[in-house]
């Protein structure tokens, strides 16, 4: 991580589990880390949590990535404030798991769903692509993926959800190519957790005994592919519990 060190990174969902752990972990490892969320005020709470020189390398930034004007404003604030984006975490997620895909008056949630997962994620990856291509920075989008993202699980009310993750795989691959194309050495990686402890995953006695990921894992699996040198682009790596049978 020593090449990346007072360079500037933004993550989305910044707010709680991978989000806010990943935050941390860029803060300590001496970037200037910029959380987006809708909770920036937690962000904040985050700050408690570090040294205080880390501390002082993490800021905040109001967002709501379903909402392009938010995205674009974030954005331009970081260019102004901070000069630009030199690695991108595309971690805000959503999932209704509560309403069915083909349940009746389901269509708010599934546009929320597809809204974040989809649209944020592209439009958050298009801006920062153009703050690294115009200042030619060999820089790294990182999109938070799922197992689901590969194979659809014989579950109910998991709507939308696994087709957007299974779009973030496909989204992977034509940005990779994108970028290949245009000459340019960004880099991309999809990484696709099995099961994680975050607000995403309900409270449910269903999953108490199940093996699970900690938000922390991810985050060390964060640092690990931005970490690789130049040469190194880590296209996918899936992530496990140890005993998970997905």
């Amino acid at each position: 991580m020593d090449r990346w060190v007072g360079k500037v990174a933004v993550v989305t969902g910044a707010s709680s589990g991978i989000g806010a752990e990943t935050v941390k972990a860029f803060a300590n490892a001496g970037m200037i880390t910029i959380g987006l969320a809708r909770r920036v005020d937690r962000i904040d709470e985050l700050k408690s949590q570090l040294p205080v020189e880390a501390a002082g390398r993490l800021h905040g930034v109001r967002c709501d990535v379903t909402k392009e004007k938010d995205i674009l404003a974030a954005f331009v604030h970081i260019e102004q404030h901070y000069g630009g984006v030199d690695v991108l975490v595309n971690n805000a997620g959503v999932a209704r798991s509560t309403v069915g895909l083909l349940d009746p008056s389901n269509t708010q949630a599934l546009r929320d769903v597809i809204d974040t997962n989809l649209m944020g994620l592209v439009l958050c990856s298009r801006e920062a692509v153009q703050s690294m291509k115009r200042r030619s920075v060999a820089g790294h989008i990182v999109h938070i993926n799922s197992i689901l993202g590969h194979k659809v699980l014989p579950m109910g009310t998991l709507n939308v959800y696994p087709a957007t993750k299974y779009g973030v795989t496909a989204i992977t691959e034509t940005m990779r190519h994108e970028l290949r194309l245009a000459g340019t050495k960004i880099k991309v990686t999809s990484i696709s957790p099995g099961l994680v402890r975050t607000e995403i995953i309900p409270n449910s006695e269903n999953i108490k005994d199940m093996p699970i990921l900690e938000p922390e894992d991810i985050a060390n699996a964060i640092l690990y592919v931005v970490g690789t040198p130049p040469r190194v682009q880590i296209h996918e790596l899936t992530i496990k519990p140890v005993g998970e049978t997905m």
